[in-house]
């Protein structure tokens, strides 16, 4: 009887999430009907005119697709990359530091950025690499021009790209460092004595030991390989950068609110879940295949 009331008690304590979830992430998918519709506000969702698979080949005509579908790709896997090496070569940095107050100081000064908002830290970045900002001053000192950073085309999905690694990699990190006290110390203790350098713990010990947390977030980042960020793209671009910044979200937002064309919004929206669903069970397999590392 005790058992079966504390079962009841965990139900109780998981209801807000169900809740929570069935009103914002399942109750809304009834709208992907809108993709095969040719959805006329006034008339409705169920009285819009059927049109099928229409819009999807409408999307693939306009000249757009195939840009934001490159852009998102490119970002993404760009952003992948850096937040799998970078906090990897600063959790292996930091593992070296054997003075405690710096090492705690360091990681604190690093976690920062990561739960700053993007509508804070875009302020912040524009301000930094404006025409008479902090970054042209300094470029000028050494007899730069000014550059316009964010109205170049060829610079902005770099800048993208840096900007979201320096504020990632600090908490990123932490899965790294927790994967790295799991090394038993004697392994260190018995290359010691055999006369190994630094390089060569890292290399045989250090690299070895924490392989399968490498790999398991190595594949499992693939199902965020057409996530490239809104929020932060959106709060950074301008009409000079869409031909490398515009992504599918943000070009969702753009002809879906703004423009009004809710179907093909819809159509493009749901083609990239689709196929993010794809990645991500593909991910899930490769996890389990070579991670070891199973949901159920």
């Amino acid at each position: 009887m005790k058992n079966k009331k504390f079962i009841k008690h965990y139900y109780l304590m998981l209801l807000p999430g169900y809740i929570w979830l069935i009103l914002f992430s399942i109750v809304p998918m009834f709208g992907i009907v809108i993709a095969f519709k040719d959805y006329n506000p006034g008339l409705g969702i169920w009285r819009s005119e059927w049109i099928g698979l229409e819009n999807f080949r409408y999307m693939f005509l306009l000249s757009d697709s195939k840009t934001i579908f490159c852009n998102t790709i490119f970002i993404s896997v760009m952003k992948i990359i850096g937040n799998l090496v970078v906090p990897l070569i600063f959790a292996l940095l930091l593992n070296e530091v054997r003075i405690n107050v710096l090492k705690r100081s360091v990681q604190t000064i690093v976690y920062l950025p990561h739960f700053l908002s993007w509508v804070i830290l875009a302020g912040i970045i524009l301000d930094l690499f404006a025409y008479t900002g902090p970054i042209n001053q300094l470029l000028s000192v050494f007899g730069v021009e000014p550059i316009l950073f964010f109205a170049r085309s060829d610079l902005f999905p770099w800048l993208v790209i840096v900007s979201d690694v320096w504020k990632s990699f600090g908490f990123n990190a932490i899965v790294y460092l927790a994967a790295l006290t799991s090394i038993n110390p004697s392994l260190y203790e018995s290359a010691a004595i055999d006369g190994a350098t630094r390089m060569k713990n890292l290399w045989y010990i250090t690299l070895p030991g924490i392989s399968s947390t490498i790999v398991l977030l190595g594949v499992l980042s693939l199902g965020n390989v057409l996530n490239a960020g809104f929020d932060q793209i959106f709060n950074l671009y301008n009409p000079l950068v869409y031909s490398t910044g515009d992504i599918i979200d943000t070009w969702v937002y753009r002809v879906g609110l703004m423009n009004m064309q809710y179907s093909l919004a819809t159509a493009v929206g749901l083609l990239k879940s689709f196929i993010g669903f794809i990645m991500i069970t593909l991910s899930y397999y490769l996890a389990s295949k070579f991670a070891n590392y199973r949901i159920f």
